[in-house]
């Protein structure tokens, strides 16, 4: 499937900022499902090209100014051709040891409930556990938007019982880490089926020793199709932020975000930024 993405963020400044320092993750990457075919991203209309990519296959930029002003608006655009892979990840530059996304953070940390459900799942094999882990963190958890915050975490997210795709991949991530199956934290766009759901969105990759890297959308209670479009991961919803930044001044920042995703022969959905994917600067 090709998709065109247009992902436009805006940061207001009042009084006007002072200097401000941006990383960028916002470079969908290419690998065996996902073939990028043209992708820009501006800062107030200046191109800002990918510089490195790092350990995780992932490529960023770092964008810095002094005397910012009252506005930052960010621009990423392109097409992407896509294939649905029944969420394998192929051919993508990791250079990162699985394990190390056993690691917990503070947002995936495993309570007791946690690791109930996750130790209470049957399979032989670590792609049957997952499925079942899958399975009961999408039962356990109701998509419901506005019920939590980026600083929900995934034990009071499960205790809740609702929550977004943040909350979903967590709770997922929380119980694989602690059944001894390494998860992380993916960022990207989804060309939505359903009116419920955003185009930005966020969903979990787990280790199967046997396959590989696995995309998991528990909201969706489906593993990742040609539907999405994947920009990068990392331990939690703030390590893998496809925005972070540094902000000197003493202004009020407002946030402002709409992502616009198409199939290149089909209608266009627009919407307001969704729930899975954290953009977040600092003062």
């Amino acid at each position: 499937m090709r998709l065109t993405v247009r992902h436009a963020t805006t940061y207001t400044y009042d009084p006007p900022a002072d200097r401000c320092a941006l990383r960028l993750r916002l470079y969908p990457p290419s690998f065996g499902g996902q073939r990028v075919l043209k992708w820009a991203v501006s800062v107030n209309d200046q191109p800002v090209p990918a510089l490195m990519t790092t350990a995780t296959g992932d490529r960023e930029a770092i964008w810095t100014r002094s005397e910012v002003g009252a506005e930052i608006t960010i621009l990423a655009e392109g097409e992407v051709d896509t294939d649905d892979t029944a969420g394998v990840v192929r051919g993508l530059k990791d250079g990162m040891r699985p394990s190390i996304y056993l690691r917990s953070t503070p947002l995936t940390e495993a309570d007791a409930k946690i690791q109930a459900l996750a130790k209470g799942v049957a399979g032989e094999k670590a792609l049957d556990r997952l499925h079942a882990v899958f399975n009961a963190v999408a039962d356990a958890i109701e998509y419901k938007p506005s019920t939590t915050s980026s600083a929900t975490t995934a034990a009071q997210a499960l205790k809740a019982g609702q929550g977004v795709c943040q909350d979903h991949a967590h709770v997922f991530i929380s119980g694989a880490r602690s059944i001894g199956l390494p998860a992380r934290y993916v960022v990207g766009y989804l060309l939505a089926e359903d009116t419920k759901l955003t185009e930005t969105h966020a969903w979990a990759e787990a280790w199967a020793p046997e396959i590989g890297w696995i995309g998991f959308d528990a909201a969706n209670r489906l593993c990742p199709t040609d539907r999405y479009v994947r920009l990068g991961c990392g331990l939690d919803a703030a390590d893998a932020a496809p925005i972070r930044g540094n902000v000197t001044g003493n202004s009020q920042e407002r946030l402002s975000a709409s992502v616009d995703i198409s199939q290149t022969t089909g209608q266009s959905q627009s919407q307001n930024q969704g729930d899975g994917v954290q953009s977040q600067t600092q003062q």
